[in-house]
């Protein structure tokens, strides 16, 4: 899920838990299922705070365009967005956020390009916690506002290394309590027969192939810099 916090969610058929407590894993709502997340506070949330605090007054849509301006990597422009500490995989409500590697050649499509990037790899942190579990993963499919930028999904689906799945109904966990709810009231006889007549995937944003490598390298700088960080954070 895109929306103001990130979550990378996997139902799994028996309990896999992360030794060290990054992911949350909890019982599922289907009976006989768990499911695992990781779960990072400030995802389109970051878009958010950058719009508001250093967009001009510009529009989404016209940052997002002046980020697809921008090559891979922002030009080695890297945020990190801890704008409220972090869950997955730090749990660390003190660390704080910030934009590494600034220039005097960077502007306003780089950084925005930035945070687009620092979120995708936010969520590949929590992808790789879920594989490190067990947990084998071939596609996503992805819902919340920040699913409705197209340039957006491309990075997300480079930097995962996955294919993405648009679904036709985006409002994720009210739909899904929907599809629930239809259940109890003998709708449908299961939760499966419910997706399968109510989720429609309709369109599959596959990684470009050409920043895939360049978003590993990246990724592992990423990695890198939170320690770092979470040396000189101080709480607010």
């Amino acid at each position: 899920m895109l929306g103001t916090s990130g979550v990378v969610f996997a139902s799994m058929p028996e309990f896999r838990a992360d030794p060290e407590a990054r992911l949350h894993t909890f019982c599922h709502a289907v009976p006989e299922r768990w499911h695992a997340m990781g779960v990072m506070l400030s995802a389109a949330g970051s878009l958010r705070w950058f719009t508001d605090a250093l967009g001009g007054g510009a529009p989404i849509e016209t940052l997002l365009a002046e980020a697809a301006e921008v090559p891979p990597g922002a030009d080695g422009l890297i945020f990190l967005p801890y704008l409220s500490g972090e869950r997955t995989p730090h749990a660390d409500p003190d660390v704080r956020g910030a934009f590494v590697g600034l220039s005097l050649g960077h502007d306003r499509g780089s950084l925005a390009r930035a945070v687009l990037e620092g979120v995708a790899f936010g969520l590949r942190d929590s992808l790789d916690l879920l594989r490190e579990t067990g947990i084998e993963v071939s596609a996503g499919r992805v819902s919340g506002g920040g699913a409705r930028s197209r340039l957006w999904l491309e990075i997300v689906a480079s930097v995962l290394e996955l294919p993405l799945e648009r679904v036709a109904v985006d409002e994720g966990a009210a739909y899904g309590a929907a599809l629930l709810g239809g259940v109890a009231a003998g709708a449908w006889s299961d939760v499966g027969e419910a997706v399968a007549a109510c989720v429609r995937p309709v369109e599959t944003i596959e990684p470009t192939t050409a920043w895939v490598d360049h978003y590993r390298e990246r990724h592992a700088a990423f990695r890198a810099l939170y320690p770092a960080l979470r040396a000189c954070s101080l709480p607010s």
